[in-house]
C-alpha cells in the first residue's frame, strides 16, 4: 500500500477517490516513564521512552489506516495527516492518542 502526505503520487494517475480513511491508536505511558520524562524535560535532553511510545502509536495508526483503505479496494492513501494528543487520566497517568487520516484512492 502506497501512503503519502502529498495530495498525489508523481508518475501515478488517480482514477477514483474512494473516500476518507482513518486509523487511531491509543497507548498508555506508565507512571515511572512519565516521571523520568518529566525530569528530563526539566533538566533537558530527549525522552527516549516517549519517542518509542510515539513511534509505536504512529505505526499502529498508519497500519489501521492502511487496513481500512485495503478494505475499500484502494491502491494508495494520499494526503495523510497525523495528529497527536495526550489524554490525561485522573488515576495518575497519561494516554497518548495518534490519529492518521487520508484519502483512499485507486490508481490507473
Amino acid at each position: 500500500m502506497l501512503m503519502t502526505t502529498t495530495p498525489g503520487l508523481d508518475g501515478q494517475r488517480i482514477v477514483k477517490y474512494l473516500g476518507l480513511v482513518s486509523g487511531e491508536a491509543i497507548l498508555g505511558a506508565n507512571v515511572f516513564r512519565d516521571f523520568l520524562a518529566g525530569i528530563r524535560d526539566v533538566i533537558g535532553g530527549r525522552s527516549g521512552s516517549y519517542e518509542k511510545v510515539l513511534r509505536k502509536a504512529k505505526e499502529a495508526a498508519l497500519q489501521d489506516l492502511a487496513e481500512q483503505a485495503q478494505e475499500l479496494g484502494a491502491h494508495a492513501v494520499v494526503g495523510i495527516d497525523l495528529d497527536y494528543e495526550t489524554i490525561q487520566i485522573k488515576e495518575g497517568g497519561d494516554m497518548l492518542m495518534v490519529t492518521a487520516t487520508g484519502t483512499a484512492v485507486q490508481l490507473g
